[in-house]
């Protein structure tokens, strides 16, 4: 049975419990983020299944409430994850879902409506960036109740490729991407550091070979990532779940953190009418502010292109 809710108790509802739901609620289960969370699928079966698969193996690891609910339960949540939509095949890119996810998000959108007291709202489902959007318009919240995960798995997978090319640890290495979460990710090379020194001038003084050839390595790995993991194993799952805990953490635990993440830009860098990565705080309210850095040129102009082929792309829908 679950508890009772009361105001501030960290109720996180799940909506989707495939691979990546299920996922979610796993790390935030073993890593006691949460105090209540709720998977909420289509399939009642599937989610009850998930939710005692996780909840037998945490009497002796935690003290969340984790159970297999419905939308009425998206009442009174501190946080609501959307990971409901088809996943990526093999080959496929990540705006080939563009129109199947759309229809399934509205209908989750209307959902939770209904039901939806407080709280925010954090889009994991592909495209995110078009997702974030219009699940931003839909639900009419303050801007950056509504937000995705956008290039925070993308930004882990570039510190690990750059942490593993200079042979030290990830803790090390500061850096991120900007813009789409996809093929229109940008490196922001100009801010990547190696214990606060700047990453050019950590290889030369190492004599580790740092050019334009070596970053197009670096880039075009963490960029195809994901695509080589689908072809491998059919799926991509426990890394964004691992990246939805720093967030979930950081909105309900009230630990503010900076992060690349997607959400409806209101005149950053010139740009409005789009949903893109940006380093951002995040916390109890969600996007709470998009820092406003200074890029090189050739930054910048990845940075435009992204936002181009998203504005086209929700000028379609």
């Amino acid at each position: 049975m679950k508890r009772g809710y009361t105001i501030g108790n960290r109720k996180v509802a799940i909506i989707g419990a495939g691979y990546v739901g299920s996922s979610i609620a796993y790390a935030l289960a073993l890593r006691d983020i949460a105090r209540e969370i709720v998977l909420i699928d289509i399939s009642k079966e599937k989610a009850e299944g998930e939710a005692w698969d996780i909840r037998h193996g945490l009497p002796t690891l935690g003290t969340v409430d984790l159970y297999a609910g419905d939308y009425t339960d998206c009442e009174d949540c501190d946080l609501i994850i959307i990971t409901a939509g088809r996943n990526r095949r093999p080959g496929e890119s990540r705006l080939d879902l563009v129109s199947e996810n759309v229809k399934t998000l509205q209908d989750v959108i209307c959902s939770i409506q209904k039901y939806y007291t407080r709280g925010v709202i954090l889009l994991i489902s592909n495209p995110v960036d078009i997702l974030t959007y219009k699940a931003g318009e839909w639900m009419g919240l303050p801007n950056g109740m509504v937000f995705g995960s956008g290039c925070i798995l993308d930004t882990s997978r570039f510190v690990r490729n750059i942490a593993d090319y200079i042979g030290l640890s990830t803790g090390v290495v500061n850096g991120y991407l900007v813009g789409e979460h996809g093929d229109g990710q940008v490196p922001v090379w100009s801010r990547v550091t190696v214990g606060g020194i700047p990453i050019g001038e950590y290889c030369s003084e190492m004599s580790i070979p740092w050019d334009e050839e070596v970053r197009s390595m670096i880039a075009e790995k963490t960029r195809t990532m994901g695509s080589a993991i689908i072809k491998a194993k059919g799926r991509t799952h426990y890394g964004i779940a691992t990246c939805v805990c720093h967030l979930a953490d950081a909105v309900l635990n009230q630990r503010p953190t900076i992060v690349s993440v997607t959400s409806p830009l209101m005149g950053e860098h010139g740009v409005r009418g789009v949903s893109l990565s940006v380093p951002s705080v995040v916390g109890p309210a969600g996007v709470q502010q998009r820092i406003r850095e200074k890029w090189e040129p050739e930054e910048y102009r990845g940075f435009f292109d992204a936002v181009e082929k998203v504005r086209g792309i929700l000028a379609k829908l």
